[in-house]
Protein backbone atom coordinates (compact mmCIF):
# COMPACT_ATOMS: atom_id res chain seq x y z
CA UNK A 1 0.00 0.00 0.00
CA UNK A 2 1.24 3.50 -0.86
CA UNK A 3 1.97 5.61 2.22
CA UNK A 4 2.92 9.24 2.87
CA UNK A 5 6.53 10.35 2.79
CA UNK A 6 7.87 10.97 6.28
CA UNK A 7 8.15 14.69 5.57
CA UNK A 8 4.49 14.77 4.45
CA UNK A 9 3.38 12.95 7.59
CA UNK A 10 5.31 15.42 9.78
CA UNK A 11 3.73 18.37 7.92
CA UNK A 12 0.20 16.98 8.38
CA UNK A 13 0.88 16.22 12.07
CA UNK A 14 1.63 19.91 12.61
CA UNK A 15 -1.93 20.85 11.60
CA UNK A 16 -4.24 21.72 14.47
CA UNK A 17 -6.45 18.77 15.35
CA UNK A 18 -10.02 19.89 15.88
CA UNK A 19 -12.75 17.92 17.71
CA UNK A 20 -14.74 17.28 14.55
CA UNK A 21 -16.12 14.28 12.71
CA UNK A 22 -15.64 14.39 8.94
CA UNK A 23 -17.71 12.42 6.46
CA UNK A 24 -16.02 11.16 3.28
CA UNK A 25 -17.39 9.34 0.26
CA UNK A 26 -17.01 8.74 -3.47
CA UNK A 27 -20.13 8.40 -5.66
CA UNK A 28 -21.18 8.60 -9.32
CA UNK A 29 -22.29 12.07 -10.39
CA UNK A 30 -25.10 10.90 -12.68
CA UNK A 31 -28.64 10.63 -11.40
CA UNK A 32 -30.10 7.11 -11.24
CA UNK A 33 -33.38 8.47 -12.64
CA UNK A 34 -31.72 9.56 -15.91
CA UNK A 35 -30.25 7.51 -18.73
CA UNK A 36 -26.68 8.73 -18.59
CA UNK A 37 -24.84 6.54 -21.05
CA UNK A 38 -21.91 8.95 -21.40
CA UNK A 39 -21.10 9.02 -17.67
CA UNK A 40 -20.25 12.10 -15.66
CA UNK A 41 -17.40 10.79 -13.48
CA UNK A 42 -17.37 10.27 -9.75
CA UNK A 43 -17.52 12.94 -7.07
CA UNK A 44 -15.30 12.77 -3.96
CA UNK A 45 -16.60 14.77 -1.00
CA UNK A 46 -15.11 15.54 2.41
CA UNK A 47 -17.55 17.28 4.72
CA UNK A 48 -17.11 18.56 8.28
CA UNK A 49 -20.19 17.05 9.90
CA UNK A 50 -19.77 19.09 13.09
CA UNK A 51 -19.76 22.45 11.27
CA UNK A 52 -21.88 21.39 8.28
CA UNK A 53 -19.45 22.65 5.63
CA UNK A 54 -17.77 21.10 2.58
CA UNK A 55 -14.01 21.12 3.07
CA UNK A 56 -12.97 19.39 -0.15
CA UNK A 57 -14.53 18.20 -3.40
CA UNK A 58 -13.21 16.63 -6.62
CA UNK A 59 -14.69 14.99 -9.69
CA UNK A 60 -12.59 12.11 -11.03
CA UNK A 61 -12.78 9.44 -13.69
CA UNK A 62 -14.51 6.28 -12.42
CA UNK A 63 -11.34 4.29 -13.18
CA UNK A 64 -9.18 6.45 -10.91
CA UNK A 65 -7.67 4.48 -8.02
CA UNK A 66 -8.32 4.91 -4.26
CA UNK A 67 -5.42 7.39 -4.01
CA UNK A 68 -7.80 10.09 -5.33
CA UNK A 69 -9.86 10.11 -2.13
CA UNK A 70 -6.67 10.68 -0.11
CA UNK A 71 -5.57 13.54 -2.37
CA UNK A 72 -8.91 15.26 -1.83
CA UNK A 73 -8.65 14.64 1.92
CA UNK A 74 -5.20 16.24 2.01
CA UNK A 75 -6.58 19.37 0.33
CA UNK A 76 -9.52 19.33 2.75
CA UNK A 77 -7.01 19.41 5.62
CA UNK A 78 -4.36 21.80 4.25
CA UNK A 79 -6.29 23.95 1.74
CA UNK A 80 -10.00 23.63 2.58
CA UNK A 81 -12.83 25.50 0.87
CA UNK A 82 -13.72 28.79 2.53
CA UNK A 83 -14.69 29.48 5.32
CA UNK A 84 -12.95 26.42 6.76
CA UNK A 85 -9.42 26.73 8.18
CA UNK A 86 -6.53 24.24 7.80
CA UNK A 87 -6.89 21.43 10.32
CA UNK A 88 -7.12 17.67 10.76
CA UNK A 89 -10.11 15.94 12.32
CA UNK A 90 -10.24 13.66 15.31
CA UNK A 91 -12.50 11.19 13.53
CA UNK A 92 -13.48 10.24 9.98
CA UNK A 93 -16.54 8.19 9.07
CA UNK A 94 -17.12 6.42 5.74
CA UNK A 95 -19.81 4.06 4.46
CA UNK A 96 -17.49 1.88 2.38
CA UNK A 97 -15.45 -0.84 4.11
CA UNK A 98 -12.75 -0.82 1.44
CA UNK A 99 -12.28 2.94 1.84
CA UNK A 100 -12.19 2.50 5.64
CA UNK A 101 -9.40 -0.10 5.52
CA UNK A 102 -7.47 1.85 2.89
CA UNK A 103 -7.57 5.07 4.93
CA UNK A 104 -6.58 3.28 8.13
CA UNK A 105 -3.38 2.13 6.45
CA UNK A 106 -2.55 5.50 4.85
CA UNK A 107 -3.45 7.72 7.84
CA UNK A 108 -2.06 5.54 10.64
CA UNK A 109 0.54 8.16 11.70
CA UNK A 110 -1.93 11.06 11.92
CA UNK A 111 -3.86 10.02 15.06
CA UNK A 112 -7.21 10.05 13.26
CA UNK A 113 -9.88 7.44 14.02
CA UNK A 114 -11.38 5.89 10.85
CA UNK A 115 -14.83 4.36 11.43
CA UNK A 116 -17.52 2.73 9.33
CA UNK A 117 -21.16 3.90 9.43
CA UNK A 118 -23.98 2.60 7.20
CA UNK A 119 -25.28 6.11 6.33
CA UNK A 120 -23.65 9.51 5.86
CA UNK A 121 -26.53 11.88 6.51
CA UNK A 122 -24.89 15.14 5.43
CA UNK A 123 -23.33 13.73 2.24
CA UNK A 124 -26.59 11.90 1.44
CA UNK A 125 -28.40 15.24 1.60
CA UNK A 126 -25.81 16.92 -0.63
CA UNK A 127 -26.03 14.21 -3.28
CA UNK A 128 -29.82 14.36 -3.22
CA UNK A 129 -29.45 18.04 -4.07
CA UNK A 130 -27.02 17.20 -6.89
CA UNK A 131 -29.46 14.68 -8.33
CA UNK A 132 -32.32 17.20 -8.22
CA UNK A 133 -30.18 19.67 -10.17
CA UNK A 134 -29.23 17.03 -12.75
CA UNK A 135 -32.85 15.87 -13.12
CA UNK A 136 -34.07 19.44 -13.59
CA UNK A 137 -31.64 20.16 -16.44
CA UNK A 138 -33.31 20.59 -19.82
CA UNK A 139 -31.74 18.32 -22.48
CA UNK A 140 -30.14 20.07 -25.44
CA UNK A 141 -32.63 18.35 -27.76
CA UNK A 142 -36.05 16.85 -27.00
CA UNK A 143 -35.45 13.09 -26.64
CA UNK A 144 -38.12 12.18 -29.21
CA UNK A 145 -36.34 14.22 -31.93
CA UNK A 146 -32.68 13.98 -30.88
CA UNK A 147 -31.64 10.98 -32.97
CA UNK A 148 -33.42 12.18 -36.13
CA UNK A 149 -31.98 15.68 -35.81
CA UNK A 150 -28.43 14.41 -35.41
CA UNK A 151 -28.81 12.10 -38.40
CA UNK A 152 -30.17 14.99 -40.49
CA UNK A 153 -27.28 17.19 -39.37
CA UNK A 154 -24.66 14.59 -40.30
CA UNK A 155 -26.32 14.17 -43.69
CA UNK A 156 -25.90 17.94 -44.18
CA UNK A 157 -22.25 17.63 -43.15
CA UNK A 158 -21.64 14.95 -45.77
CA UNK A 159 -23.43 17.01 -48.43
CA UNK A 160 -21.13 19.98 -47.56
CA UNK A 161 -23.30 22.80 -49.01
CA UNK A 162 -20.59 25.34 -48.05
CA UNK A 163 -18.49 24.01 -50.93
CA UNK A 164 -20.82 25.73 -53.43
CA UNK A 165 -23.11 28.09 -51.44
CA UNK A 166 -21.82 31.37 -50.06
CA UNK A 167 -23.28 33.06 -46.98
CA UNK A 168 -25.19 35.63 -49.03
CA UNK A 169 -26.79 32.98 -51.27
CA UNK A 170 -29.92 32.55 -49.19
CA UNK A 171 -32.49 29.77 -49.49
CA UNK A 172 -36.02 30.46 -48.30
CA UNK A 173 -37.82 27.59 -46.55
CA UNK A 174 -41.56 28.22 -46.42
CA UNK A 175 -43.11 26.24 -43.54
CA UNK A 176 -46.31 28.06 -42.49
CA UNK A 177 -46.79 25.91 -39.39
CA UNK A 178 -46.08 26.07 -35.66
CA UNK A 179 -46.28 29.89 -35.85
CA UNK A 180 -43.36 29.94 -38.29
CA UNK A 181 -43.82 31.44 -41.73
CA UNK A 182 -40.59 31.36 -43.74
CA UNK A 183 -37.03 30.65 -42.62
CA UNK A 184 -34.06 32.12 -44.49
CA UNK A 185 -31.11 29.70 -44.55
CA UNK A 186 -27.58 31.10 -44.71
CA UNK A 187 -24.75 28.56 -45.06
CA UNK A 188 -21.46 29.10 -43.20
CA UNK A 189 -18.23 27.32 -44.06
CA UNK A 190 -16.90 28.40 -47.47
CA UNK A 191 -13.99 30.11 -45.70
CA UNK A 192 -13.16 26.99 -43.70
CA UNK A 193 -13.57 28.88 -40.40
CA UNK A 194 -16.92 27.76 -39.01
CA UNK A 195 -19.40 25.33 -40.53
CA UNK A 196 -23.17 25.41 -40.12
CA UNK A 197 -26.52 26.86 -41.18
CA UNK A 198 -28.35 29.85 -39.74
CA UNK A 199 -32.13 29.76 -40.14
CA UNK A 200 -33.24 33.39 -39.81
CA UNK A 201 -36.87 33.96 -38.90
CA UNK A 202 -37.02 37.13 -41.01
CA UNK A 203 -35.20 38.87 -43.86
CA UNK A 204 -34.97 41.95 -41.68
CA UNK A 205 -32.94 40.19 -38.99
CA UNK A 206 -30.56 38.79 -41.60
CA UNK A 207 -30.04 42.18 -43.27
CA UNK A 208 -29.56 44.04 -39.97
CA UNK A 209 -26.88 41.63 -38.82
CA UNK A 210 -24.95 41.74 -42.09
CA UNK A 211 -25.18 45.54 -42.23
CA UNK A 212 -23.74 45.80 -38.72
CA UNK A 213 -20.90 43.38 -39.43
CA UNK A 214 -20.02 45.21 -42.65
CA UNK A 215 -20.11 48.68 -41.07
CA UNK A 216 -16.94 50.62 -40.32
CA UNK A 217 -17.59 50.39 -36.57
CA UNK A 218 -16.42 46.82 -35.94
CA UNK A 219 -15.53 46.97 -32.25
CA UNK A 220 -15.75 43.70 -30.36
CA UNK A 221 -18.60 45.00 -28.20
CA UNK A 222 -20.61 46.06 -31.25
CA UNK A 223 -20.11 42.70 -32.97
CA UNK A 224 -21.18 40.79 -29.86
CA UNK A 225 -24.25 42.99 -29.52
CA UNK A 226 -25.15 42.45 -33.18
CA UNK A 227 -24.65 38.70 -32.81
CA UNK A 228 -27.05 38.49 -29.87
CA UNK A 229 -29.66 40.60 -31.69
CA UNK A 230 -30.09 38.01 -34.43
CA UNK A 231 -33.37 36.14 -34.58
CA UNK A 232 -32.57 32.66 -35.81
CA UNK A 233 -32.28 28.97 -35.15
CA UNK A 234 -28.89 27.43 -35.89
CA UNK A 235 -26.96 24.27 -36.60
CA UNK A 236 -23.17 24.36 -36.20
CA UNK A 237 -20.49 21.68 -36.25
CA UNK A 238 -17.48 21.12 -34.04
CA UNK A 239 -14.98 18.37 -33.31
CA UNK A 240 -16.29 15.82 -30.82
CA UNK A 241 -12.81 15.44 -29.32
CA UNK A 242 -12.91 19.00 -27.97
CA UNK A 243 -10.13 20.36 -30.18
CA UNK A 244 -8.20 23.04 -28.31
CA UNK A 245 -8.75 26.32 -30.12
CA UNK A 246 -5.46 27.64 -28.69
CA UNK A 247 -3.54 24.81 -30.39
CA UNK A 248 -1.67 26.06 -33.45
CA UNK A 249 -1.87 22.60 -35.04
CA UNK A 250 -5.66 22.41 -34.76
CA UNK A 251 -7.20 20.54 -37.67
CA UNK A 252 -9.78 21.94 -40.02
CA UNK A 253 -13.07 20.24 -39.24
CA UNK A 254 -13.39 19.28 -42.90
CA UNK A 255 -10.33 17.02 -42.45
CA UNK A 256 -11.91 15.04 -39.61
CA UNK A 257 -13.78 11.75 -40.10
CA UNK A 258 -17.55 11.78 -39.73
CA UNK A 259 -17.27 9.95 -36.40
CA UNK A 260 -15.50 12.97 -34.88
CA UNK A 261 -18.04 15.57 -36.04
CA UNK A 262 -20.48 16.79 -33.39
CA UNK A 263 -23.55 18.85 -34.46
CA UNK A 264 -24.81 21.56 -32.11
CA UNK A 265 -28.26 23.12 -32.27
CA UNK A 266 -29.61 26.27 -30.69
CA UNK A 267 -31.52 29.51 -30.81
CA UNK A 268 -30.58 33.20 -30.86
CA UNK A 269 -33.13 35.90 -30.09
CA UNK A 270 -32.71 39.57 -29.06
CA UNK A 271 -34.65 39.01 -25.83
CA UNK A 272 -33.31 35.53 -25.03
CA UNK A 273 -29.74 35.76 -26.21
CA UNK A 274 -27.96 32.56 -27.16
CA UNK A 275 -28.98 29.13 -25.87
CA UNK A 276 -27.78 25.74 -27.06
CA UNK A 277 -31.14 24.11 -26.32
CA UNK A 278 -34.08 23.47 -28.64
CA UNK A 279 -37.55 23.02 -27.19
CA UNK A 280 -40.16 20.76 -28.78
CA UNK A 281 -41.65 23.12 -31.38
CA UNK A 282 -38.25 24.58 -32.28
CA UNK A 283 -36.79 21.09 -32.72
CA UNK A 284 -39.67 20.11 -35.02
CA UNK A 285 -39.17 23.27 -37.10
CA UNK A 286 -35.43 22.62 -37.46
CA UNK A 287 -36.09 18.97 -38.31
CA UNK A 288 -38.38 19.77 -41.28
CA UNK A 289 -36.13 22.66 -42.34
CA UNK A 290 -33.08 20.40 -42.45
CA UNK A 291 -34.93 17.62 -44.28
CA UNK A 292 -36.26 19.97 -46.97
CA UNK A 293 -32.93 21.82 -47.23
CA UNK A 294 -31.08 18.52 -47.64
CA UNK A 295 -33.45 17.33 -50.37
CA UNK A 296 -33.19 20.65 -52.21
CA UNK A 297 -29.39 20.70 -52.40
CA UNK A 298 -29.46 17.01 -53.44
CA UNK A 299 -31.91 17.74 -56.27
CA UNK A 300 -30.25 20.97 -57.48
CA UNK A 301 -26.59 20.48 -56.59
CA UNK A 302 -25.32 20.80 -60.17
CA UNK A 303 -27.30 24.00 -60.74
CA UNK A 304 -26.15 25.49 -57.44
CA UNK A 305 -22.50 24.78 -58.21
CA UNK A 306 -22.66 27.05 -61.26
CA UNK A 307 -21.30 30.60 -61.23
CA UNK A 308 -24.80 32.12 -61.47
CA UNK A 309 -27.17 31.84 -58.53
CA UNK A 310 -30.22 30.67 -60.46
CA UNK A 311 -33.90 31.06 -59.58
CA UNK A 312 -34.97 27.61 -58.36
CA UNK A 313 -37.92 26.38 -56.33
CA UNK A 314 -39.25 23.00 -55.23
CA UNK A 315 -42.03 21.72 -52.98
CA UNK A 316 -41.53 18.77 -50.61
CA UNK A 317 -43.84 16.70 -48.45
CA UNK A 318 -41.99 16.00 -45.18
CA UNK A 319 -43.19 13.10 -43.04
CA UNK A 320 -43.47 14.04 -39.38
CA UNK A 321 -42.52 11.83 -36.41
CA UNK A 322 -45.19 9.27 -35.52
CA UNK A 323 -46.24 11.02 -32.29
CA UNK A 324 -47.33 14.17 -34.16
CA UNK A 325 -51.04 14.70 -34.90
CA UNK A 326 -50.40 15.62 -38.54
CA UNK A 327 -48.86 12.94 -40.74
CA UNK A 328 -46.82 15.32 -42.92
CA UNK A 329 -46.23 18.93 -43.85
CA UNK A 330 -45.63 20.64 -47.21
CA UNK A 331 -42.45 22.74 -47.41
CA UNK A 332 -41.34 24.97 -50.31
CA UNK A 333 -37.62 25.69 -50.73
CA UNK A 334 -36.46 28.43 -53.11
CA UNK A 335 -33.29 30.28 -54.01
CA UNK A 336 -33.30 34.06 -53.55
CA UNK A 337 -31.04 35.60 -56.25
CA UNK A 338 -32.42 39.10 -55.71
CA UNK A 339 -31.66 39.01 -51.98
CA UNK A 340 -28.20 37.57 -52.71
CA UNK A 341 -27.49 40.49 -55.07
CA UNK A 342 -28.68 42.94 -52.43
CA UNK A 343 -26.42 41.39 -49.80
CA UNK A 344 -23.47 41.40 -52.20
CA UNK A 345 -24.07 45.06 -52.88
CA UNK A 346 -24.08 45.74 -49.13
CA UNK A 347 -20.67 44.04 -48.93
CA UNK A 348 -19.33 46.02 -51.88
CA UNK A 349 -19.13 42.94 -54.15
CA UNK A 350 -19.13 43.28 -57.91
CA UNK A 351 -21.41 41.02 -59.92
CA UNK A 352 -18.81 40.74 -62.72
CA UNK A 353 -17.52 37.31 -63.54
CA UNK A 354 -14.19 36.06 -62.19
CA UNK A 355 -11.30 37.70 -64.05
CA UNK A 356 -13.36 40.63 -65.41
CA UNK A 357 -12.35 43.56 -63.24
CA UNK A 358 -12.32 46.46 -65.68
CA UNK A 359 -15.13 48.21 -63.83
CA UNK A 360 -13.97 47.35 -60.30
CA UNK A 361 -12.55 50.47 -58.57
CA UNK A 362 -10.74 48.31 -55.98
CA UNK A 363 -8.93 46.52 -58.80
CA UNK A 364 -7.70 49.71 -60.38
CA UNK A 365 -6.06 50.73 -57.10
CA UNK A 366 -3.99 47.52 -56.68
CA UNK A 367 -0.32 48.47 -56.34
CA UNK A 368 2.92 46.58 -55.81
CA UNK A 369 5.23 49.51 -55.04
CA UNK A 370 4.88 49.64 -51.25
CA UNK A 371 7.03 46.74 -50.06
CA UNK A 372 10.69 46.71 -51.21
CA UNK A 373 11.54 43.72 -53.39
CA UNK A 374 14.39 42.46 -51.20
CA UNK A 375 12.34 42.52 -47.96
CA UNK A 376 12.15 39.55 -45.60
CA UNK A 377 8.52 38.49 -45.14
CA UNK A 378 6.91 36.07 -42.69
CA UNK A 379 3.53 35.13 -41.23
CA UNK A 380 3.72 34.72 -37.50
CA UNK A 381 2.45 35.71 -34.09
CA UNK A 382 3.52 38.04 -31.29
CA UNK A 383 2.69 37.03 -27.73
CA UNK A 384 0.30 39.21 -25.76
CA UNK A 385 3.16 40.25 -23.48
CA UNK A 386 5.33 41.25 -26.44
CA UNK A 387 2.38 43.11 -27.95
CA UNK A 388 2.26 45.45 -24.94
CA UNK A 389 6.00 46.17 -25.30
CA UNK A 390 5.51 46.92 -28.99
CA UNK A 391 2.59 49.24 -28.35
CA UNK A 392 4.68 51.25 -25.92
CA UNK A 393 7.93 51.26 -27.88
CA UNK A 394 7.17 51.75 -31.60
CA UNK A 395 4.98 53.76 -33.93
CA UNK A 396 1.63 52.20 -33.16
CA UNK A 397 -1.86 52.43 -34.59
CA UNK A 398 -4.69 50.65 -32.79
CA UNK A 399 -7.57 48.99 -34.66
CA UNK A 400 -9.89 48.18 -31.76
CA UNK A 401 -10.28 46.26 -28.55
CA UNK A 402 -8.64 42.88 -29.20
CA UNK A 403 -9.79 39.78 -27.35
CA UNK A 404 -6.67 38.06 -26.00
CA UNK A 405 -7.45 34.45 -26.96
CA UNK A 406 -4.82 31.99 -28.13
CA UNK A 407 -1.06 32.44 -28.12
CA UNK A 408 -0.97 36.01 -29.40
CA UNK A 409 -1.79 38.46 -32.20
CA UNK A 410 -1.32 37.09 -35.75
CA UNK A 411 1.05 39.38 -37.65
CA UNK A 412 2.69 39.91 -41.01
CA UNK A 413 6.34 40.82 -40.44
CA UNK A 414 8.17 42.82 -43.11
CA UNK A 415 11.87 43.41 -42.49
CA UNK A 416 13.89 45.74 -44.69
CA UNK A 417 16.58 48.38 -44.29
CA UNK A 418 15.98 51.29 -41.91
CA UNK A 419 15.59 53.94 -44.68
CA UNK A 420 13.19 51.74 -46.67
CA UNK A 421 11.25 50.84 -43.51
CA UNK A 422 10.73 54.55 -42.81
CA UNK A 423 9.40 55.04 -46.37
CA UNK A 424 6.97 52.11 -45.96
CA UNK A 425 5.69 53.49 -42.65
CA UNK A 426 5.27 57.00 -44.04
CA UNK A 427 3.46 55.65 -47.13
CA UNK A 428 0.97 53.69 -45.03
CA UNK A 429 0.33 56.71 -42.82
CA UNK A 430 -0.13 58.94 -45.86
CA UNK A 431 -2.74 56.48 -47.20
CA UNK A 432 -4.80 56.84 -44.03
CA UNK A 433 -3.08 54.00 -42.12
CA UNK A 434 -3.76 50.29 -42.44
CA UNK A 435 -7.37 49.06 -42.57
CA UNK A 436 -7.15 45.36 -43.41
CA UNK A 437 -4.94 42.43 -44.36
CA UNK A 438 -6.21 39.88 -46.87
CA UNK A 439 -5.09 36.77 -48.70
CA UNK A 440 -6.80 36.64 -52.08
CA UNK A 441 -6.62 33.97 -54.81
CA UNK A 442 -4.58 34.65 -57.93
CA UNK A 443 -3.97 32.61 -61.09
CA UNK A 444 -1.51 32.45 -63.96
CA UNK A 445 -3.59 31.41 -67.02
CA UNK A 446 -0.43 30.68 -69.02
CA UNK A 447 1.17 27.95 -66.89
CA UNK A 448 -1.84 27.04 -64.73
CA UNK A 449 -0.24 28.03 -61.40
CA UNK A 450 -2.52 29.33 -58.67
CA UNK A 451 -1.39 31.78 -56.03
CA UNK A 452 -2.33 33.06 -52.61
CA UNK A 453 -1.77 36.83 -52.82
CA UNK A 454 -1.05 38.83 -49.68
CA UNK A 455 -2.75 42.23 -49.83
CA UNK A 456 -2.74 45.27 -47.55
CA UNK A 457 -5.75 47.61 -47.68
CA UNK A 458 -5.33 51.18 -46.44
CA UNK A 459 -8.11 53.44 -45.21
CA UNK A 460 -8.14 55.44 -48.46
CA UNK A 461 -9.21 52.29 -50.32
CA UNK A 462 -5.88 51.41 -51.94
CA UNK A 463 -4.65 47.82 -52.13
CA UNK A 464 -0.96 46.94 -51.94
CA UNK A 465 0.54 43.58 -52.85
CA UNK A 466 2.98 42.36 -50.19
CA UNK A 467 3.47 38.71 -51.14
CA UNK A 468 2.84 36.03 -53.77
CA UNK A 469 2.68 32.44 -52.53
CA UNK A 470 2.08 29.29 -54.53
CA UNK A 471 -1.17 27.63 -53.49
CA UNK A 472 0.46 24.22 -53.14
CA UNK A 473 3.52 25.36 -51.15
CA UNK A 474 3.26 23.17 -48.01
CA UNK A 475 5.09 25.70 -45.82
CA UNK A 476 2.73 28.49 -46.81
CA UNK A 477 -0.32 26.22 -46.51
CA UNK A 478 0.65 25.44 -42.91
CA UNK A 479 1.38 29.10 -42.16
CA UNK A 480 -2.01 30.13 -43.57
CA UNK A 481 -3.74 27.46 -41.52
CA UNK A 482 -2.23 28.90 -38.35
CA UNK A 483 -3.00 32.45 -39.51
CA UNK A 484 -6.68 31.61 -40.05
CA UNK A 485 -7.01 29.95 -36.65
CA UNK A 486 -5.31 32.82 -34.84
CA UNK A 487 -7.48 35.39 -36.63
CA UNK A 488 -10.53 33.37 -35.61
CA UNK A 489 -9.33 33.47 -31.98
CA UNK A 490 -8.93 37.27 -32.09
CA UNK A 491 -12.29 37.80 -33.83
CA UNK A 492 -10.54 38.95 -37.01
CA UNK A 493 -7.86 41.26 -35.57
CA UNK A 494 -4.28 41.02 -36.85
CA UNK A 495 -1.27 43.24 -37.33
CA UNK A 496 1.55 44.39 -39.61
CA UNK A 497 5.04 44.88 -38.16
CA UNK A 498 7.64 46.91 -40.06
CA UNK A 499 11.20 46.16 -38.91
CA UNK A 500 14.73 47.23 -39.82
CA UNK A 501 17.93 45.15 -39.72
CA UNK A 502 17.70 43.30 -43.04
CA UNK A 503 21.49 43.27 -43.53
CA UNK A 504 22.46 42.89 -39.89
CA UNK A 505 22.82 40.00 -37.45
CA UNK A 506 19.06 39.94 -36.84
CA UNK A 507 18.17 39.30 -40.51
CA UNK A 508 15.15 37.00 -40.57
CA UNK A 509 14.79 37.21 -36.80
CA UNK A 510 14.29 40.87 -35.85
CA UNK A 511 14.48 41.72 -32.17
CA UNK A 512 12.32 44.21 -30.29
CA UNK A 513 14.90 46.96 -30.91
CA UNK A 514 14.57 46.36 -34.69
CA UNK A 515 10.81 46.81 -34.82
CA UNK A 516 9.81 50.28 -35.96
CA UNK A 517 6.01 50.20 -36.39
CA UNK A 518 2.95 48.15 -35.55
CA UNK A 519 -0.26 48.65 -37.50
CA UNK A 520 -3.24 46.75 -36.11
CA UNK A 521 -5.94 45.90 -38.64
CA UNK A 522 -8.76 43.55 -39.53
CA UNK A 523 -8.34 40.30 -41.43
CA UNK A 524 -10.54 40.23 -44.55
CA UNK A 525 -11.65 37.09 -46.34
CA UNK A 526 -11.56 37.02 -50.16
CA UNK A 527 -15.35 37.15 -50.13
CA UNK A 528 -15.36 40.29 -47.96
CA UNK A 529 -12.75 41.90 -50.20
CA UNK A 530 -14.89 41.06 -53.22
CA UNK A 531 -12.43 41.29 -56.12
CA UNK A 532 -12.46 37.62 -57.14
CA UNK A 533 -9.47 35.70 -58.49
CA UNK A 534 -6.78 38.00 -59.93
CA UNK A 535 -5.28 36.94 -63.26
CA UNK A 536 -1.56 37.32 -64.03
CA UNK A 537 -1.20 39.32 -67.24
CA UNK A 538 1.70 39.17 -69.79
CA UNK A 539 3.25 42.31 -68.26
CA UNK A 540 3.88 40.20 -65.13
CA UNK A 541 1.51 42.33 -63.12
CA UNK A 542 -1.60 41.07 -61.36
CA UNK A 543 -4.67 42.68 -62.84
Amino acid sequence: MTSFNRSTSRRLQKLIQIPSVWEGDRRPMSSPSRDDSEGKGECILWVDGSQGIVRGMDVVDPDTGPEAIVRTLMRAMEHPHSPAKPARPQRIVVRDREIQFYLRGVLQDLDIAIDYVPELHLIDELFRGFEEIIDSQVPELPPQYASTLRNQALAIWQAAPWEFLEEQQILSIEINKWDVGTLYASVMGMLGMEYGILFYRSEDSLKRFRATVLSDDESQERLEEAFLKQDCLFLTFEGSNAIDEDDDDVEDLADLPLSEIDPTFGNIHPLEGLRSVLYDEEALVVLVALESFSRFIRDHRHQLIGETFLTLSRRYRITLPSDELAKSVNITVSTMPQLAAELEEMAGFSSTEEGDFANNPMFRSLRDDLIPEDSFLSLGVVSWEMLEYLRNGVTYHQAGEIQQVGDGLPVILIQTSRPKAKIVIESIEAAGKLKAICFNPGADPFDGDRYDLGLLQTNNGELFLFGEFLDDDPIHVEARKKWNQRCKNTQGYCGLIIAKGLTGASRGNPQLRDMMALFEARSLSPKELGIGTLQLMPQLQFE
